[in-house]
């Protein structure tokens, strides 16, 4: 791998969006709603969907609130949602893609271009940066605590069918193809590890350094993209420079 560390890339946004419980729990919806969409509403068929509700469970989330996604999907809910992936560039040419849930495309189309715009950037045509992503099922599991090299963890990733691992101070980041995602988790946790993220993502092939003095209008694009309401994930080619000191 390149070495571009997406868990490292999202911690500091993370801890912020992790206090609003209500956005988790938005977004943990969509999710239900994209697998099941896509597999069928019956998890022990449709292995991403069996990741996203135990997702659901790990944060506590209220079994009437699974339900209403998981009946969107088939219909029971009433409302018709659609998914729409929008590109463009941030701040220093840097390569977005944002994967949307809504049941409203104007409204969505005009807050993410309006998003774009305020801050630097320009919504790019379809296709305009798709190309600079590749589709991976990704694992991170935390180092803290956990009594194990590199090597040897690496031994343990390729025997459990994964493609891929790096690794930073903070945590082993596995990479699989998206097909077998589910049976790498599976074999992982049977090794008894704990497993701080499961899921399917965009990983950039490059990425672009964000330039010091554009990095706080870069992080102004990115946490309002992700906090609209339509949004179920954005996903960044970049990485934000470290100020002189």
């Amino acid at each position: 791998m390149s070495g571009h560390s997406k868990w490292h890339n999202i911690q500091g946004r993370k801890n912020a969006q992790d206090a609003k419980r209500g956005k988790i729990f938005q977004k943990i919806s969509r999710d239900l709603y994209q697998a099941a969409k896509a597999g069928g509403a019956d998890p022990d068929g449709n292995a991403q969907l069996r990741l996203v509700m135990d997702k659901a469970k790990a944060a506590n989330m209220p079994k009437d609130v699974v339900k209403r996604a998981l009946d969107k999907a088939t219909g029971a809910g009433g409302q018709k949602f659609e998914e729409i992936t929008y590109e463009g560039y941030g701040p220093g040419g840097t390569a977005i893609m944002v994967s949307a849930l809504t049941d409203n495309k104007n409204r969505t189309a005009s807050a993410i271009r309006s998003a774009f715009t305020h801050h630097g950037g320009a919504l790019g045509a379809s296709g305009s940066v798709a190309y600079m992503f590749n589709r991976r099922g990704y694992i991170v599991i935390l180092r803290d605590e956990l009594d194990i090299d590199e090597d040897t963890m690496l031994m343990s990733v390729l025997d459990a069918g994964a493609d891929d691992m790096t690794t930073t101070d903070e945590a082993f980041e596995i990479y699989t193809d998206p097909s077998q995602l589910a049976a790498v988790r599976d074999a992982l946790q049977e090794q008894n590890f704990d497993l701080d993220t499961a899921e399917i993502t965009m990983i950039p092939e490059n990425v672009t350094t964000v330039p010091a003095d554009k990095a706080k209008q870069y992080e102004n694009l990115i946490d309002e993209l992700s906090d609209n309401d339509d949004v179920a994930d954005v996903y960044e080619a970049a990485e934000v420079a470290e100020p002189a000191e």
